[in-house]
C-alpha cells in the first residue's frame, strides 16, 4: 500500500491508492498544525478532492501473529485488553504470542522511556514520584544474568532526579548516557552526561555545566537525543516549538551551539546516520531540516526547512526511525494519539516525501473504535498507541519492536515493506489496584484520571463518520473518570535488540527481558538495534 503526501512551502500533496495505483494531486494548500490540523485550500485548487484524499485514514490492519507453543493469547481483538478482561482479572495474566518473559526489575515502576547499553538497562524517572520510593532517579540494571538483573547504582544529579520524560538516550559509538530534566511535561536547564564504558558503574562527565545547579544550561526539553557521531545532544521543547543543539564533542563541557523556533509544536525526532538531516515531529506530520551547519560546526550555523509532510490520520507523532531499504532512505515514524499507528515513509525525496505502508492493529481501525472506547475507559489518558519503535537493523532491517501503550510489546516482520505483518508480542500482566506502589510509574501517576483523553481524535472522528456511536460504549467501567485502575499497562519504550531478545521497560511493570520464541526471528548477522536519536 502506498499514500503520497508531498508539501512544498505552503503545502501541495499528491498521494496514491492501493498497490501501485498512484494519484497526483496538484494543489496548493497551506497548513496550521497545532492539536489539530486545520487544512485552507489555495486560491484554484479543486479542494474537495484534494483534501478528502488527505483525510484518507488507514482502515486495514497488519495481519495477526500465529502464536505457537507456549503462547497465552489476547482473547479479542488484535491489541485489545477487553473490558471483560479488565473486569474479570483476566488481564492480570497478561497476554503473550510466540514470547516468554525472561527475567526483569519492576522496582517503583518504569517510568515513560527507558534506554539499554551491553548488559545494562537505565530505568528512567518520573518527576515527582521518583523521590518517593526507596530508589531515586535513574536505576542502573546490571543484565549480564537476564534472569536475575540487579541494580548496581542509582543516578541522582539534577537532570535524573528531576523526571527524564523521554530524554534519556545512550549513544554507542562513544559509550555515553545523557538526559535533560522534565519535571512535568517541559523542562531544561539541567543536562547530565555519562561515560558508560563500564556499563553498571556510569561515571558523570559534567559535574559543572548543566549538572550544578547554580550553573543551568538555557535550553528546554521534552524529548531529546544524539547525532549518530555523539558529538550532538538535541533538546526538543513540544510546545513552543523549541529545538536546540548542545555541543557534547567535550562531554565535561555541554554548551549550547544553535537553537530555534521550528514550529508552534514539536515532538521527538531521527537523525539521518550522515548527521545533516533531522526529522523532526510535528503535531501530526514531521519537518525535515537541514542541520549540517550544526553537524559541521559552522561559526553561524543556519538550520532550514527543508521538506514537510502532515496528515490526520493520527496526532502527536512521536519520533521516527530513519532506515534504509536497498539503499533508498526511509522512515518508520510514529503518532503517539489518534491511532494513527507508524507510518513507513520514503524519504529519498523530501520534497515529495510518500508513505509507502501503515502499520496498525485491530484495535486502532475506525470501523473498531467502539471496542476501543470501552475497553480503554477507566485506563487513563492513553489507549491503545504506538510509542517508541527500534528497528533490528538500519539498512534492510527484518523486524520492527514497538511499545504500544496499552496493547503491550508488538513485533513486526518488516522485510518486505509492501507486506508487514506481525510476529510476536508480549503484553505484561496488569497490576490492577497497586497504584500507590508505583511511585515512579507514569501510568499510575496520571491515573488520577480516568478516561482515555488522548483518545480524542481518532474516536471524535470516528463518531462524526458514523463508525462509532457513543451510547453503545457505555458500560460499568463508564463511571471511572477519576482513578484509573492500571487494568492494563502502559509500554512507552521502545523495545531495543539483544539478539533474539527484546529489552524494554513499561510503566508499572519496569525493565523486563522479553525472548522471542518459535523460530519466529532469525538474528540477522549484522543486527544494530536502531531508534533514530
Amino acid at each position: 500500500m502506498r499514500y503520497r503526501v508531498g508539501i512544498p512551502i505552503a503545502f501541495s500533496a499528491d498521494r496514491s491508492g492501493m498497490g501501485n495505483r498512484r494519484m497526483q494531486i496538484g494543489s496548493k494548500i497551506s497548513a496550521v498544525v497545532s492539536a489539530v490540523v486545520v487544512i485552507v485550500a489555495a486560491p484554484g485548487a479543486t479542494a474537495t478532492a484534494d483534501i478528502q484524499q488527505f483525510l484518507d485514514v488507514g482502515t486495514v490492519s497488519v495481519p495477526r501473529a500465529e502464536c505457537g507453543p507456549g503462547s497465552n493469547p489476547e482473547t479479542g481483538l488484535q491489541g485489545d485488553v477487553p473490558a471483560e478482561d479488565r473486569n474479570s482479572g483476566r488481564s492480570a495474566q497478561g497476554y503473550s504470542c510466540n514470547t516468554h518473559l525472561v527475567g526483569g526489575f519492576r522496582g517503583q515502576g518504569g517510568a515513560i522511556t527507558s534506554t539499554t547499553f551491553e548488559h545494562c538497562s537505565y530505568t528512567g524517572s518520573f518527576f515527582p514520584g521518583d523521590l518517593l520510593g526507596q530508589n531515586r532517579g535513574v536505576q542502573v540494571v546490571d543484565a549480564s544474568d537476564p534472569t536475575q538483573p540487579v541494580v548496581t547504582t542509582s543516578l541522582t544529579e539534577p537532570a535524573m532526579i528531576g523526571g527524564t520524560w523521554e530524554t534519556l538516550k545512550v549513544n554507542r559509538s562513544r559509550k555515553l548516557l545523557a538526559a535533560t530534566a522534565v519535571p512535568f511535561v517541559a523542562g531544561g536547564g539541567y543536562i547530565s552526561v555519562y561515560d558508560i564504558s563500564d556499563c553498571a558503574h556510569p561515571r558523570l562527565l559534567n559535574p559543572g555545566p548543566g549538572t550544578n545547579p547554580a550553573m543551568p544550561l538555557a535550553f528546554l526539553s521534552h524529548e531529546g537525543g544524539f547525532s549518530p557521531d555523539g558529538n550532538t545532544y538535541w533538546a526538543a521543547s513540544n510546545g513552543g516549538g523549541m529545538l536546540t543543539a548542545i555541543d557534547l564533542a567535550d562531554p565535561s563541557n555541554p554548551h549550547v551551539i544553535w537553537q530555534g523556533l521550528t514550529g508552534i509544536e514539536n515532538h521527538g525526532f531521527g537523525v539521518s546516520p550522515d548527521g545533516n538531516s533531522l526529522y523532526l515531529s510535528a503535531a501530526a506530520g514531521i519537518t525535515v531540516l537541514d542541520v549540517s551547519s550544526v553537524q559541521r560546526r559552522d561559526a553561524y550555523p543556519q538550520v532550514p526547512h527543508i521538506g514537510r509532510i502532515f496528515w490526520t490520520d493520527g496526532i502527536f507523532t512521536q519520533h521516527s526511525v530513519p532506515v534504509t531499504y536497498d539503499g533508498v532512505p526511509h522512515l518508520f515514524t510514529v503518532d503517539e494519539a489518534g491511532s494513527g499507528g507508524v507510518k513507513l515513509l520514503d524519504v529519498s525525496d523530501v520534497d515529495d516525501i510518500a508513505i509507502d505502508a501503515k502499520i496498525k492493529l485491530e484495535i486502532n481501525l475506525p470501523q473498531n473504535a467502539e471496542a476501543n472506547l470501552r475497553s480503554s475507559q477507566g485506563g487513563s489518558l492513553f489507549a491503545y498507541e504506538s510509542h517508541y519503535c527500534a528497528a533490528d537493523r538500519p539498512d534492510n532491517p527484518t523486524a520492527l519492536a514497538c511499545g504500544w501503550i496499552s496493547s503491550g510489546i508488538r513485533v513486526f516482520d518488516v522485510r518486505d515493506p509492501d507486506a508487514i505483518r506481525e510476529i510476536a508480542y508480549y503484553n505484561p500482566p496488569a497490576l490492577t489496584g497497586q497504584n500507590t506502589a508505583l511511585t515512579n510509574s507514569a501510568h499510575a501517576m496520571a491515573s488520577i484520571i480516568g478516561i482515555p483523553a488522548l483518545s480524542f481524535l481518532s474516536q471524535g472522528r470516528a463518531a462524526l463518520e458514523g463508525d462509532s456511536n457513543p451510547a453503545n460504549t457505555i458500560t460499568r467501567r463508564s463511571g471511572q473518570v477519576l482513578f484509573g485502575d492500571l487494568s492494563s499497562d502502559w509500554c512507552f519504550s521502545p523495545p531495543e535488540w539483544h539478539g533474539n531478545q527484546l529489552w524494554t521497560s513499561c510503566s508499572d511493570n519496569g525493565f523486563m527481558i522479553v525472548q522471542l520464541d518459535n523460530d519466529v526471528y532469525s538474528v540477522p548477522a549484522d543486527q544494530q538495534s536502531t531508534v533514530g536519536s
